[in-house]
């Protein structure tokens, strides 16, 4: 969803989403990148911005009618338990294994599988390590918002130079994670290239699902949607069509 201060047409399609999951899901899993941006849960605590404070609001109030859990993508990778508390929800393990209705299920952000960016496998390397954690968090709220900006140009800046087969995910990572997990299904997000994929695991029928992005704001098609997993298998799902904001 990549929510943030400037996308407040994703923000309302997100908050009608949350409301018509707490009426018909009886769990929703988010796989991360919820937020544009997360640069500690000590935010939360410290007089949250109005977009943000709505957001919290439509989380908790979720998390009060079903189950919540929260995943952490590359952009919100440092969300952590005191968040969790704020809203009622649980936190995902990196790679989560699912027993589902529909047989097992692989849920991952996407981003370890995209091996080919070397150089973000490496960011991603660093930025995971929970000493470099420790010290980010520790410094002055105003220095970590300018650090999480100039990674963000960094980023957008880099991505404009690379292949796009280099920011997707690798087929090889995607079938030895299936192996190693017995799943037959993986369901991940990052790459903001929605479709569903079928690929052979030693022999057997698998398949790999991409979740769309979400963008109501800026994209010429504005777009959102979601993966739907019950007594009847694995839909791919898709927000009603609605006009971009000015």
């Amino acid at each position: 969803m990549h929510l943030g201060p400037d996308a407040p047409a994703t923000a309302a399609a997100f908050q009608e989403f949350l409301e018509e999951a707490g009426r018909k899901a009886d769990t929703l899993i988010l796989a991360g990148d919820i937020f544009d941006a997360w640069i500690g849960d000590d935010v939360v605590l410290h007089d949250p911005d109005p977009w943000l404070q709505a957001a919290l609001s439509a989380l908790r109030r979720l998390a009060g009618r079903i189950p919540l859990w929260l995943g952490r993508g590359n952009r919100d990778f440092l969300l952590g338990a005191d968040l969790a508390r704020h809203v009622g929800a649980r936190l995902l393990p990196e790679t989560a294994l699912l027993d589902t209705d529909a047989g097992l299920v692989l849920l991952v952000h996407g981003d370890e599988y995209c091996i080919a960016d070397h150089g973000y496998q490496r960011f991603r390397r660093t930025v995971r390590r929970p000493g470099v954690q420790r010290l980010y968090l520790a410094l002055p709220l105003r220095v970590r918002k300018g650090i999480a900006a100039w990674a963000r140009h960094r980023s957008m800046h880099a991505n404009r130079y690379k292949a796009p087969d280099i920011m997707d995910v690798d087929p090889g990572a995607v079938v030895e994670a299936l192996r190693q997990s017995g799943a037959r299904l993986v369901i991940h997000g990052h790459t903001h290239r929605p479709g569903r994929h079928a690929l052979q695991v030693d022999g057997q029928p698998c398949e790999r699902l991409v979740l769309p992005d979400w963008d109501f704001d800026h994209a010429e098609m504005p777009r959102g949607g979601w993966a739907s997993v019950g007594h009847d298998g694995v839909q791919l799902c898709y927000c009603p069509a609605r006009p971009a904001a000015n």
